[in-house]
């Protein structure tokens, strides 16, 4: 969601909702401990300009095309559905990440069915960025397999009434494949780096990272994990995600100067 908005805000009913995906990608470092991987968008980006982010976006048709069932693994659509709480397509958000890490992380959640290393590399990535070659089509030429069995759901979060772009966004977390290291496009993202969730949250405390609610509150969360094997557990052993809704907090000449939680006094 964006801080405030920069241009003039529609009526709230003709704001659409776009379904979204973001994923934690985290790995264990020596000595540091529990890592896990941020962007900064660009600061002329249409949405969360110049803030520090997970790899994520908005979830494609293409991300729900029925020929990419044949190449997932550890997930179907109904299993999937249930999870998110809804009828059917849940397996699109789990492609979505997997596409969205490739195409904003260059990191690829995927295998190849005969066990040999994956060759997809940084044209690919740009290639599946623009539209060009499809999840399916590197799969199909890779013979690919998407590991969508790692990837857990961990928080749903929606965009507040009165933002100019609103996004259903869902949250996973993914450990990070051997030998990915990730690195931003120097487009739509200009930094990159692996930190500590604690030391994320003092850096946004203190005003050198900006972060948005959502990212915010997923850190805390991961900060109480201090590996990967212990944040994947705690996310096996949690409750399913709560949808949180905050709202915009104006002052009395009607300018946007916060942001509303729910236990909030006033939300």
């Amino acid at each position: 969601m964006t801080l405030f908005p920069t241009e003039p805000v529609p009526d709230a009913d003709t704001v659409p909702v776009h379904p979204a995906a973001t994923v934690m990608l985290v790995r264990d470092a020596e000595p540091a401990g529990l890592e896990v991987f941020v962007l900064r968008r660009t600061a002329t980006a249409r949405f969360a300009a110049g803030s520090y982010v997970f790899p994520g976006g908005r979830v494609d048709a293409a991300d729900g095309d029925p020929a990419i069932a044949a190449y997932c693994d550890g997930l179907d659509d109904a299993v999937a559905s249930a999870a998110l709480g809804i009828d059917r397509g849940g397996l699109a958000y789990w492609v979505g990440v997997v596409r969205e890490c490739f195409e904003e992380a260059g990191v690829l959640l995927a295998r190849r069915r005969d066990g040999g290393p994956t060759t997809a590399g940084d044209a690919d990535r740009r290639a599946v960025h623009s539209g060009t070659l499809s999840m399916v089509e590197l799969c199909r030429r890779d013979d690919l397999v998407l590991d969508l069995g790692g990837i857990r759901y961990v928080a749903h979060w929606i965009t507040p009434v009165g933002e100019p772009r609103r996004f259903d966004t869902r949250f996973f977390l993914a450990s990070a494949p051997p030998g990915q290291d990730g690195w931003h496009d120097d487009a739509e993202l200009v930094d990159s780096r692996w930190v500590r969730p604690g030391a994320a949250l003092a850096a946004a405390e203190a005003g050198e990272l900006l972060m948005m609610p959502p990212t915010v509150a997923c850190l805390r969360t991961l900060a109480a994990s201090d590996s990967v094997a212990t944040a994947l557990g705690a996310a096996d052993a949690a409750a399913p995600p709560p949808c949180i809704q905050p709202r915009l907090r104006y002052d009395d000449a009607g300018r946007i100067v916060g942001i509303l939680l729910p236990g909030d006094p006033d939300y």
